[in-house]
């Protein structure tokens, strides 16, 4: 009976951290057979998540500029205030060039993977259980085969989408800021330095390797720390899912359980979302800086 119950939390755990995948294989595009399949494979969930959340961010603050008030402001254009002096003065404390796209970059990063987060705290079986009940009585598919993961931030390729994003305009701003040459120059001529021309070129391989990773190691970091801490957050409420169907604890131990941690990572997400901006607003800055 313990082999069961081992065998059936595994089961349980891996069901809830797969996909919901569309493929192109050898006989087509098929859904949900995707553990062999090559490149063109997309995770469906995460993709209508992520941009379901951005329409409604923006649909939500364009609508409260629209509707704006200087007298009795209503509570959602005061905490849409709050959020945006938040934003600016972040931007106005970090960033030391003038680009009027930073600061809507910044709201628009904070927002979105806090929405996106935010999506961690919807118990772990609602929608994926929704999902299922619509997928057997609408569509006739087999009950327990429908997967649906509902956080896009636990998903790699959501947050090295954003990363990646992130990364093509530091080296868009480096080059036009610096130009060609000191973009260039800056990767092959820093950090060692020598006045002895022989000595300038022979560090030219030493400068580009370090430059490089370090300028590589930006959109990585920025990627795995944001997946890392959510797909840890995502893992721990499975398991504390996993321990209530077991009778760990029962109903109300579960819940207390369930309660705490979502209190906790209240802080972890929102920490997670300002992280990622701050990150954003100083490699921005940098890539401005014309030495």
């Amino acid at each position: 009976m313990a082999s069961s119950d081992k065998v059936d939390s595994v089961d349980y755990i891996k069901h809830h951290l797969q996909n919901w995948q569309v493929c192109k294989t050898d006989e087509g595009w098929v859904w949900n057979q995707c553990q062999e399949a090559g490149f063109w494979t997309f995770n469906v969930d995460s993709l209508i998540f992520s941009f379901l959340l951005g329409v409604l961010f923006s649909f939500a603050f364009w609508k409260v500029a629209r509707n704006a008030k200087i007298e009795k402001p209503g509570r959602w254009q005061s905490i849409v205030e709050v959020i945006f002096e938040f934003v600016d003065k972040s931007v106005k404390d970090t960033f030391h060039g003038r680009n009027p796209l930073i600061a809507p970059l910044a709201l628009t990063i904070f927002v979105w993977v806090f929405l996106m987060n935010l999506m961690d705290l919807v118990p772990v079986d609602l929608l994926p259980w929704l999902a299922d009940k619509f997928n057997v009585y609408a569509l006739g598919a087999e009950p327990g085969h429908t997967y649906l993961k509902v956080v896009p931030t636990t998903d790699a390729n959501i947050t090295f989408s954003l990363s990646i994003a992130v990364f093509l305009l530091i080296i868009f701003y480096s080059i036009k800021v610096k130009g060609i040459g000191g973009f260039i120059g800056e990767l092959t001529l820093h950090p060692f330095s020598s006045k002895n021309k022989f000595v300038q070129v022979l560090l030219i391989p030493v400068n580009f390797l370090m430059e490089s990773i370090g300028l590589l190691a930006k959109p990585v970091s920025l990627a795995l720390r944001l997946f890392g801490n959510l797909y840890a957050g995502e893992l721990i409420f499975i398991l504390i899912a996993v321990l209530m169907s077991a009778g760990i604890g029962g109903i109300v131990g579960g819940g207390i359980a369930y309660m705490v941690w979502a209190i906790f990572h209240i802080l972890v997400i929102t920490l997670q979302a300002f992280i990622f901006m701050m990150l954003t607003i100083v490699y921005l800055s940098m890539a401005h800086e014309d030495h």
